[in-house]
C-alpha cells in the first residue's frame, strides 16, 4: 500500500506539473524509492517527512537529469540526497520553532515516564544532528541510521577510511557533549 501511494503521489505531481517522465527516471524510482523513505525516515521519525523527502530527491534528480551527465553510482547519489534532504527539513522545523506530535500518539500524554524519556532523549538527538556540519551529519548517518561501515562510507563519498573515522570520533564526541543531560552517567 505505501508503494502505491508514494508513487502515486510523486507521479501525479509530476503529472500535474505537465513533465514527461523519462523511463530512466522511472526505472530509478521503482528500484530505489523504498531506500530514499527509510533513508529518510530513520532521520526524520515521520512517515510525512520522509514522503516529503521523497518527492524532493526524485524532483532533484529529474531536473539534474535534465542538466547533467548521468550518476556513476545511482544509489549512493539517492542516499546521500535522502539524508542531505531530511536533515534541511529538521532544520527547516527548527528555525519554525514547531513541535511534530509523534505518529504514534494517539492521547495528550505519553504511556510512561519510560516513553517520555526516549521521546526527550529522541527529539535531543535530532537537535543535535541537525546542528551538525553537513558532513558530519552525512558520516552520522551513514554509519549509525543506516548501518555502513567505515570503509563503505569512504568508498560513498571518495574520501579516505581514516577521515571517516576522525569525523566518526569527533562526531561522537560532540553528539555525547549535546546529550549529557539526557544520559547522566552513561555517557
Amino acid at each position: 500500500m505505501k508503494h502505491r501511494s508514494r508513487r502515486g503521489t510523486l507521479l501525479s505531481i509530476l503529472e500535474e506539473a505537465a513533465i514527461a517522465i523519462p523511463d530512466e527516471l522511472e526505472r530509478a524510482f521503482r528500484a530505489h524509492h523504498g531506500l530514499v523513505f527509510r533513508t529518510a525516515y530513520r532521520i526524520t521519525g515521520n512517515a510525512g517527512d520522509a514522503e516529503d523527502v521523497l518527492q524532493t530527491v526524485f524532483l532533484r534528480l529529474l531536473r539534474r537529469g535534465q542538466n547533467a551527465d548521468p550518476l556513476e553510482n545511482l544509489e549512493s547519489y539517492l542516499r546521500r540526497a535522502a539524508i542531505n534532504a531530511a536533515l534541511d527539513v529538521i532544520r527547516s522545523r527548527q528555525s519554525d520553532q514547531t513541535i511534530p506530535l509523534p505518529e504514534e500518539a494517539s492521547g495528550l500524554a505519553l504511556s510512561s515516564p519510560v516513553d517520555a524519556d526516549v521521546s526527550s532523549l529522541r527529539q535531543a538527538l535530532t537537535r543535535a544532528v541537525a546542528q551538525l556540519s553537513p558532513r558530519r551529519a552525512e558520516v552520522f548517518a551513514l554509519r549509525f541510521l543506516e548501518g555502513f561501515s567505515n570503509r563503505q562510507i569512504a568508498q560513498t563519498l571518495g574520501i579516505s577510511q581514516v577521515l571517516v573515522a576522525v569525523i566518526v570520533h569527533r562526531t561522537r564526541q560532540q553528539l555525547r557533549k549535546e546529550l549529557r543531560p539526557y544520559l547522566g552517567d552513561r555517557s
